[in-house]
């Protein structure tokens, strides 16, 4: 069986608290993921569109502070949800560890997922820090 979902992880000094105000701002995915939004403007409450090149879709963004669960959800063919799912947790010793679960796209390889994966946590830990 083909693998639907790849995930990451980055450890980091900066506490999880950062990291979820900065995943929990929408405004903010352009900066840390371009590959998937070049654009983002709030429709009503937790509905944004997404614009990247000529296309735009709708997203849904679920957070969840005490659980430190961000959550970018679109509908996906056959009625299901589907998008990134982001968990920012606590390490003992400070810091904290952020993981990213995304779907692997029809027409991409787990590897190229993987790539541009890894760079947004890459991404998002530098812009969190600045």
């Amino acid at each position: 069986m083909l693998p639907q979902t790849l995930t990451r992880s980055v450890e980091t000094e900066l506490e999880p608290e950062n990291l979820f105000k900065l995943l929990s701002e929408v405004d903010n995915i352009p900066k840390w993921a371009p590959v998937f939004a070049d654009k983002i403007e709030r429709i009503r409450d937790s509905r944004y569109r997404v614009i990247k090149n000529d296309d735009a879709f709708e997203v849904g963004v679920f957070t969840n502070r005490a659980a430190g669960t961000v959550d970018y959800l679109r509908e996906m063919p056959g009625g299901r949800r589907g998008g990134a799912y982001i968990r920012v947790t606590p390490r003992p010793l400070g810091g904290s560890s952020v993981s990213m679960t995304v779907p692997i796209a029809a027409n991409t390889t787990a590897a190229d997922v993987a790539k541009v994966l890894e760079q947004e946590l890459v991404d998002l830990v530098c812009l969190a820090q600045s």
